[in-house]
């Protein structure tokens, strides 16, 4: 019988807590949610083919391949008190989260122009503080579980603001000179329904009343009296 091979470890989501630390256990949930946004991402991607939301997924693998070189030019070792292995300069949760929040919140509060314009603007403003608040957690985690220094994380925090405006004005300029336009009219997106409604459709709303007009429609055909919930 031949000797067995040392099994290997898949440390993608492998993250070290106290157990007996209520706020590490947290801290140790909220390091997973650089993986959940991305899982969010290609789910939404393909539920919607809403190119806003291409374009910001592709800004966020952008934002980590930088961070990917920086880490690699700084070459600066994470706390001693974490045996974790790679560079921690700068922080990449930090920089991805970080990413996520400015330009959600960017393209909430100056993109997104539903109709009317005013509609859902506090709605508008809540979500995205919410969005930074839960982003500040990620970041603040990072140093509670010792993966990375106070410095490294406001490091990565910056990098992310930064590159999230950069990202922004650049998928600004291509809708302002309409390579956004034209790039939804070629053949293959076509063949894979991407549109750009998202920017125009209020995100409460989106798809609301056209089903609304199709239930009254339906009721009307089989000719039953119209849901007094109906307009």
């Amino acid at each position: 019988m031949g000797q067995e091979r040392p099994l290997a470890s898949l440390s993608l989501t492998h993250v070290h807590y106290n157990p007996e630390d209520p706020l590490s256990f947290l801290s140790a949930w909220l390091a997973l949610v650089p993986q959940a946004l991305c899982v969010v991402y290609v789910t939404l991607i393909w539920a919607s083919r809403e190119v806003e939301v291409g374009l910001m997924f592709a800004g966020q693998l952008g934002c980590e391949a930088l961070n990917f070189a920086l880490k690699r030019i700084i070459k600066e070792e994470r706390p001693k008190q974490m045996f974790g292995k790679g560079y921690g300069m700068p922080s990449s949760h930090a920089q991805f989260v970080a990413f996520f929040a400015v330009y959600m919140g960017l393209f909430l509060l100056f993109r997104h122009s539903p109709n009317p314009v005013n509609q859902g603007q506090i709605f508008r403003v809540v979500v995205s503080l919410g969005i930074a608040l839960g982003a500040t957690a990620v970041a603040v985690s990072r140093i509670y579980l010792t993966y990375h220094t106070t410095r490294q994380v406001l490091a990565g925090g910056a990098v992310g603001l930064l590159f999230a405006i950069a990202w922004f004005l650049f998928t600004a300029v291509l809708r302002s000179y309409g390579w956004v336009e034209w790039g939804l009219d070629y053949s293959i997106a076509r063949f894979l329904r991407l549109r750009d409604l998202v920017v125009s459709e209020d995100l409460a709303e989106a798809g609301w009343q056209r089903w609304e007009a199709k239930r009254k429609s339906k009721r009307r055909e089989n000719g039953g009296p119209p849901s007094s919930k109906i307009d």
